[in-house]
């Protein structure tokens, strides 16, 4: 064998360890995309379920109270309205200092 057609073989096997290199770096890349887009759709999975319970709380939260309300003011109407008064004076002398300048307090 001369020395051209050695070099010519070692160029032909760099070459194609090179290629078979960037063959197994591509699998490997998409492999670990693959991991990573099952790991994030599991994440949002979850993460939805979460948020699904986490509304279904809330709302049976506020219709319970709702319900509470709505029974105390049957019971107590009187004091609700004296309450609700109450609260809203507040509201108003709060609305009132927040909205005046600082220098006229």
């Amino acid at each position: 064998m001369t020395q051209t057609s050695r070099e010519t073989n070692m160029s032909h096997s760099t070459t194609e360890l090179a290629h078979s290199l960037i063959d197994q770096t591509a699998q490997s890349a998409g492999a670990a995309i693959q991991t990573t887009q099952r790991v994030a759709n599991d994440a949002v999975g979850s993460l939805s379920h979460t948020l699904q319970t986490a509304q279904h709380q809330v709302r049976d939260s506020a219709h319970l109270a709702s319900d509470k309300t709505v029974a105390y003011i049957r019971e107590e109407p009187v004091k609700s309205m004296l309450i609700a008064a109450a609260a809203g004076a507040a509201l108003m002398a709060l609305a009132r200092a927040i909205s005046q300048p600082r220098g006229s307090r």
